[in-house]
């Protein structure tokens, strides 16, 4: 099993949203290195739901990915706010996974309480000018993240 963080703006799709549907697609990652990591994920990966684009940005809880990855078809729809007109069927070049919630945190813990707790000075989202929309979490990261979420 992998862990990841995975950021969405709240207004857009949230730790609510995702506890209301039974699952959900993760789509419209436009960027390479993100959609590289998406590539990778399994079934049974889980990820931290990062509330980003928001004040305070930070952690609400934890989703599960339940399928393989596979092609972003909301690229090949101009209605679509994630279409890509460079997209086609036979070059669709960004992926996508279905999530489902696990858990949501009592309260969120917030990017400034992330950047005090230590153990986590490789956790890519804390590196400069990253602004990822998918990144890989250490099992080591994913505890300490886990632990101060669920601690409040």
């Amino acid at each position: 099993m992998h862990y990841w963080l995975m950021k969405s703006e709240p207004d857009a799709f949230s730790i609510d949203d995702l506890r209301n549907a039974d699952r959900a697609p993760w789509d419209g990652v436009r960027n390479y290195q993100a959609r590289n990591h998406i590539a990778q994920m399994q079934p049974g990966d889980l990820f931290l739901f990062y509330h980003s684009s928001c004040k305070p940005p930070g952690l609400a809880g934890i989703g599960e990915v339940v399928s393989e990855p596979y092609p972003d078809r909301a690229a090949l729809d101009p209605s679509n706010p994630y279409h890509d007109p460079k997209a086609t069927e036979e070059k669709l070049p960004w992926k996508a996974v279905d999530v489902r919630y696990r858990e949501g945190f009592t309260q969120l813990l917030s990017l400034e309480k992330i950047k005090t707790l230590a153990g986590l000075e490789g956790l890519p989202l804390l590196q400069r000018a990253s602004r990822l929309s998918v990144m890989p979490v250490t099992a080591e990261q994913w505890e300490i993240l886990v632990d101060a979420a669920r601690a409040g």
